[in-house]
């Protein structure tokens, strides 16, 4: 399996039992920007699997140690492991089997988000009933900036936002701030960094996870929020007409008209990074969250984990580990994405990482929200294959 440098005295996941009724995690992984590796991923499951079953617990906490809530998933770890893609493919399991358990979770959850909230880490937040954000709160999905596509649920989550906002989010990987998360429904409440710790004790003095006193104890440290007027959510017009188009081509085509227009000097740097990013992982990003947007859930999870085993895998493309390599490897070097344009993608490649598989290598989820397996998720059609190699 992908060797992970990982401080066998490090608690990458501190999980604490408040009185009978609160429970808190945190993810301390703060030199990293907590970012999941399995470890993490293996924890969360645990603790949230163990309160879920415990009658006493009634509200869960989860917060980032540092200032980050989570950067996402740890790349390095996938690079680490491209050449036995089958071990990464498990914690890819995994997690996304952790993020449909979050979304249906059964007990009330609070995410006190306080720092970076993007890519997979950002799945620990947007699905809570409640989700507290601060000035400081950075969230983004970059994941096609490195020859990826977005996962952890946001084909649903974004396809799902206002006009074509989430097609716009997905294939510029552009950043959202704590104002704008409220004001897209992607975060409950705005917080004042300051009033954070005040907030986490008065929600564990309240000691109850009846969801009407939570909102209203946070809406006594919460305000009214109003995007920036320079805010890309005051853009929407423009958003609309040009990430409305049919192909990532005519996205690029019409951008760069309205790039062209005065007044929309803020379209430069957001249209020279998506010509920067994968041509293969922009289509297949683009296809995914049209295509969530006729999907549930579970359906774009069971997509999402198709796209990342392909991906992965290399089927038509390595440029995920050229993405990594570029960014946190040889960090400042240009990627060298294979197909290098556009007009060399061929519709077949993208159709090909599409393919469902055989229904014992598909996700596997509950049909009842009542059917969980144990907080491990050991079932895996890859969880064998894993122990295979580590032996």
């Amino acid at each position: 399996m992908a060797q992970e440098v990982v401080n066998p005295e490090e608690q990458v996941v501190l999980g604490e039992e408040i009185d009978n009724i609160v429970r808190i995690i945190t993810l301390n992984r703060s030199r990293q920007l907590n970012v999941i590796n399995s470890k993490v991923v293996y924890l969360l499951a645990e603790y949230l699997e163990k309160w879920e079953r415990d009658d006493k617990a009634k509200l869960i906490l989860v917060k980032g140690a540092g200032r980050a809530f989570s950067a996402g998933g740890d790349l390095k770890m996938f690079y680490d492991g491209k050449t036995i893609k089958d071990s990464c493919l498990e914690v890819v399991y995994r997690m996304y089997w952790l993020c449909y358990h979050i979304h249906t979770y059964k007990k009330t959850q609070v995410a006190l988000v306080n720092g970076i909230a993007m890519g997979g880490g950002a799945s620990l937040m947007t699905p809570m009933k409640f989700s507290v954000v601060t000035e400081k709160t950075v969230f983004a999905t970059p994941e096609a900036s490195i020859g990826f596509h977005v996962d952890c649920g946001f084909s649903y989550i974004l396809s799902h936002l206002p006009g074509h906002l989430g097609e716009y989010l997905a294939l510029t990987g552009s950043r959202l701030n704590g104002k704008e998360l409220v004001a897209t429904g992607l975060a409950t409440h705005f917080v004042s960094s300051e009033k954070m710790a005040d907030l986490e004790k008065y929600l564990i003095k309240l000691n109850s996870g009846d969801e009407s006193a939570i909102k209203s104890a946070i809406e006594e440290f919460s305000c009214e929020v109003q995007p920036n007027e320079d805010s890309v959510l005051n853009k929407k017009s423009i958003i609309d007409e040009c990430f409305s188009k049919d192909t990532v081509e005519d996205i690029i085509k019409s951008f760069d008209t309205e790039a062209r227009k005065e007044g929309n000097e803020w379209v430069g740097p957001v249209l020279k990074g998506l010509k920067r990013s994968s041509p293969i992982a922009l289509k297949i990003t683009l296809r995914s969250i049209r295509d969530g947007r006729k999907q549930t859930l579970a359906e774009c999870l069971k997509k999402e984990f198709r796209l990342t085993m392909n991906i992965l895998r290399t089927t038509v493309s390595a440029d995920v580990y050229e993405g990594i390599r570029a960014l946190t490897i040889d960090k400042g070097t240009a990627p060298k994405w294979d197909p290098p344009t556009f007009d060399q993608v061929e519709e077949g490649m993208v159709d090909l990482v599409f393919q469902p598989f055989g229904e014992d290598l598909e996700l596997q989820l509950p049909e009842k929200e009542d059917c969980r397996w144990d907080g491990k998720y050991e079932y895996s059609p890859y969880a064998t294959k894993v122990r295979d190699e580590e032996k």
